[in-house]
């Protein structure tokens, strides 16, 4: 990986910063999108210092907090400065750790304060409605709907979803092999009417594609299908099902953990099931318990306005 994209557009590169892309490629693992988006935010660095006749060798605090207020003054917003600073960190770090750097002016610069944001997700009701969209009397309808219903099945991202090949499912235990971040493999059970559509689109469905790939969803060239056209086809049968809010195949993650959560599953469940490596990834998803433990003290607290007695609590329960 020698080359890169800033954010005009235009190539810029350096020895360093390339060194860096390939160990998040090679030592982490890191995806490829994911990659991309360190050296968007790292060529865009270089592009300034560039024009301030610096470079990374060059580069001091003064320098880095000039940065941050040209992007600020993009307008430019809090989510999109802290990764740009955690691209612009992750980069110093690894060039002084490697040896290619005697000090790192990023250390001391403090990450934008980010508001408190909960997850988009829909409604029982809504999520109904969108699932019903595709026509399953055509191919592509059929294929479709599948998809739709894996990613709200299992609560796949949409890298997740696109990746699948032939044998990742297994229709006797119904369980779907899902490799997430990082390669890292989970094994994620799919409920029976999902199973049912999936099994019917590999038995029936799949060979009309006329695959020339083993992904298990393909295009009408017969090859893997792209996060463009899957983010595409969800936008659209979105909009079919009357649904106004702008969501995204990542909508049906959140929607996935937020129903199992309002259904009763405790947040470690969720988060295995999520692939999220620490938990606290999977916190965002505490308001929807918050709400919920809030609902069932009122219900049955006995001194609540609305709650009922400690012993119909306890037959209840």
């Amino acid at each position: 990986m020698n080359t890169m994209l800033d954010d005009t557009g235009t190539h810029a590169s350096h020895p360093i910063a390339d060194r860096y892309l390939e160990h998040l490629v090679v030592e982490r693992g890191l995806s490829e999108n994911t990659t991309q988006a360190y050296a968007a935010d790292i060529a865009a660095l270089l592009a300034f210092l560039d024009t301030i006749g610096a470079s990374l060798e060059t580069c001091i605090q003064r320098h880095l907090f000039l940065f941050l207020t040209h992007l600020r003054a993009r307008k430019m917003a809090a989510t999109s400065l802290a990764r740009h600073l955690s691209s612009v960190r992750g980069l110093f770090a690894y060039a002084v750790q490697a040896g290619l750097l005697a000090e790192d002016p990023s250390i001391l610069l403090e990450s934008p304060k980010l508001p408190a944001q909960l997850p988009e997700f829909l409604t029982c009701a809504e999520m109904d409605r969108l699932l019903m969209q595709p026509d399953v009397t055509t191919a592509l309808g059929y294929r479709d709907r599948v998809m739709l219903e894996l990613l709200y099945a299992c609560g796949l991202r949409i890298s997740e979803l696109i990746g699948l090949v032939l044998g990742d499912f297994d229709p006797q235990t119904g369980i779907l092999r899902v490799f997430g971040k990082r390669a890292k493999e989970r094994l994620v059970p799919v409920h029976y009417a999902a199973q049912r559509l999936l099994c019917d689109y590999l038995d029936h469905k799949r060979a009309g594609f006329k695959p020339v790939q083993k992904h298990i969803f393909l295009n009408r060239s017969g090859q893997g299908l792209t996060r463009q056209g899957v983010w595409k086809l969800v936008k659209r049968y979105a909009e079919a099902a009357n649904i106004r809010r702008s969501i995204s195949p990542h909508t049906f993650r959140h929607s996935f953990a937020t129903h199992l959560l309002e259904g009763g599953a405790d947040l470690r469940t969720v988060q295995i099931l999520l692939g999220h490596a620490a938990i606290n990834a999977t916190e965002i998803y505490t308001h929807i318990q918050s709400g919920r433990l809030m609902r069932i003290h009122e219900q049955y607290h006995p001194r609540s306005t609305g709650g009922i007695s400690a012993h119909e609590a306890e037959a209840k329960i």
